[in-house]
């Protein structure tokens, strides 16, 4: 492969990234760069992605500057081992804190070398090349729905709605999956344009949107705010970023006036610009947010999730005209020029300004070592005082759970006593506040009126339900119900010696008549002999005892007697 073009192409790109309608906090990070463009879309929760896919743009950042005289194989190479250097840093990271556990990143980049993009991918996130006025689709989706689709079982058109269209089968980070990247390499046109972007782009709009957009929307940052705002609209719940890089022919190479930018970094690695700067040496600058369709249901709706309203549309019109702000950040030889510290990321290594105004962060230097000192003995306070908080925040837990079960036990207690059941207490007929029950061994019931009435004395009937209890509303409807009892035991006594009466009448009527005449006897009907009831002749007399529903109403039929004796 040749190492030296016959035409000489600058890439010159830009990106624009928002977090969207729905995330709180936007986890793609995209590159812009005049060699390198790239994206990455992190996963793993509010504090994981972000972090993954910075870590990606990170390791990939520096062949914007390691290209200028390497040979494609060489910057192929460079790429799949920045992509493999990036998995092995997020899967550290994510041991060393448990809270990054389960995070990870996809990643698509394209660099310019000698005539020819190398093309580097893996995940779920795509580039498209527009070449003579037609779109392709340079990636193959690392995800479950492509998988599908590859093997006939689904159509693109059904994938879109797949409930596994998320699933990705290979990406970088935390899992234990193949991070190795796919890497292609084809030769360079003059004016090729490249759009990388995330799901939340692709997946909501039509390649054939995006093919319209790209090729008559020249501009590249306006038409990066527009496919942004376009899918916003389309409904992306996703973070949305694009990347777009066009290929610019140079006819003299040597020329002053070619065409150079300031790299921008957009989405969560905008937030690591002066790591970044570092790392390339140069300056690079955030950038631009999306301004098209600022007071867009969309935008509303993403500004109420992030808790920044805006204060009207006045508001929105004067950003817009103002434009979108963007922050450089230089490399830390100019920013310890102006007397800026620095912001290295150093790990647990503090960065200490020594007394003569030099930066350290050596942990051999006596100031840095009780810099060191410091900041763990303010870890350790901040250690203990959480164990605190939390120790005492179960505590207090445990007390309002107590304080809740023991008032709803004494509301339990008080509803129970405004009841009322009579029952038997000490062989009598009571009247008992509360209801016929326990809770964990405690009555919720005590005798209150005892009465004379004997249990011993009553129909078994009649004792079953008293030992069951009878329930009233009321002491009032209660003791009208004792005196019910007590009335109907008066009349069943009564009855009771009234059949008593009557049986020993019969009994002296049945001594007199031997003295009778026998003919009288014998003369009797036989007819009247054979209607007497033997058993009457030879049972004791009978007892009419009343049924009274003693739990139920106080109206009595004239019929409902039972015999028995």
């Amino acid at each position: 492969m040749p190492n030296a073009a016959k035409q000489t192409l600058f890439l010159y790109s830009t990106t624009v990234s928002d977090v969207g309608t729905v995330r709180s906090n936007n986890q793609d990070s995209s590159f812009a760069g005049e060699r390198l463009i790239a994206m990455c879309d992190g996963m793993g929760g509010h504090a994981g992605g972000d972090t993954a896919s910075t870590i990606a743009i990170r390791s990939l950042a520096h062949i914007e500057q390691d290209d200028k005289q390497s040979s494609v194989e060489a910057v192929a190479q460079m790429m799949e081992t920045s992509v493999m250097a990036a998995h092995d840093a997020i899967v550290g990271k994510a041991k060393h804190e448990r809270k990054l556990a389960g995070m990870g990143t996809t990643v698509v980049a394209v660099a310019l070398v000698s005539g020819y993009w190398v093309l580097t991918h893996i995940g779920d996130s795509r580039a498209y090349l527009l070449r003579d006025g037609k779109l392709s689709r340079m990636t193959t989706d690392h995800s479950y729905v492509q998988h599908l689709i590859d093997t006939g079982r689904i159509s693109p058109a059904e994938a879109r709605n797949h409930p596994q269209r998320n699933v990705v089968m290979r990406v970088l980070g935390d899992f234990d999956i193949d991070p190795h990247p796919d890497i292609a390499i084809c030769e360079a046109h003059p004016a090729d344009r490249w759009l990388l972007c995330s799901d939340g782009l692709c997946g909501v709009l039509e390649d054939s949107t995006i093919e319209e957009m790209l090729s008559t929307v020249s501009d590249q940052e306006e038409c990066a705010q527009r496919l942004v705002s376009m899918a916003l609209k389309a409904g992306s719940t996703d973070n949305v970023t694009a990347v777009i890089g066009d290929a610019t022919l140079a006819l003299d190479a040597d020329a002053f006036d070619l065409p150079h930018q300031t790299p921008l970094v957009g989405g969560a690695a905008s937030a690591s610009l002066e790591t970044i700067a570092d790392i390339m040496h140069k300056p690079v600058a955030s950038a631009p947010v999306l301004r098209a369709g600022k007071n867009s249901p969309a935008q509303r709706a993403a500004a109420l999730v992030q808790g920044a309203v805006h204060a009207g549309k006045d508001k929105a019109a004067k950003e817009e005209e103002q434009g979108p702000k963007s922050r450089v950040a230089q490399p830390s030889q100019v920013r310890e020029e102006n007397g800026e510290i620095p912001n290295t990321d150093t790990g647990e290594i503090p960065v200490v300004k020594k007394r003569d105004g030099r930066i350290s962060a050596d942990p051999n230097d006596p100031e840095v070592a009780k810099a060191i000192q410091r900041e763990q003995a303010q870890q350790k306070r901040a250690h203990r005082k959480r164990v605190h908080l939390s120790r005492l925040g179960i505590i207090v837990g445990i007390v309002v759970i107590i304080a809740a079960l023991l008032g709803l036990a004494f509301a339990g207690y008080r509803w129970s006593q405004t009841k009322y059941y009579i029952g038997e207490h000490d062989g009598v007929v009571s009247i008992y506040q509360g209801v016929p029950t326990n809770v964990f061994g405690v009555e919720l019931s005590h005798a209150i009126q005892d009465t004379d009435i004997k249990v011993s004395s009553l129909p078994q009937s009649w004792r079953d339900q008293l030992h069951d209890g009878i329930s009233v509303d009321s002491l009032d409807e209660a003791r009208s119900h004792v005196k019910l009892i007590e009335q109907e035991m008066k009349n069943f006594k009564a009855t009771e010696r009234a059949n008593n009466k009557g049986s020993t009448d019969s009994s002296d009527s049945k001594s007199a008549s031997p003295s009778a005449s026998p003919s009288a006897s014998s003369s009797a009907s036989p007819s009247a002999n054979g209607s007497a009831s033997p058993s009457a002749a030879s049972s004791p007399a009978a007892v009419r005892v009343p049924l009274v529903p003693i739990s139920g109403a106080a109206a009595w039929s004239a019929d409902a007697w039972a015999v028995i004796g």
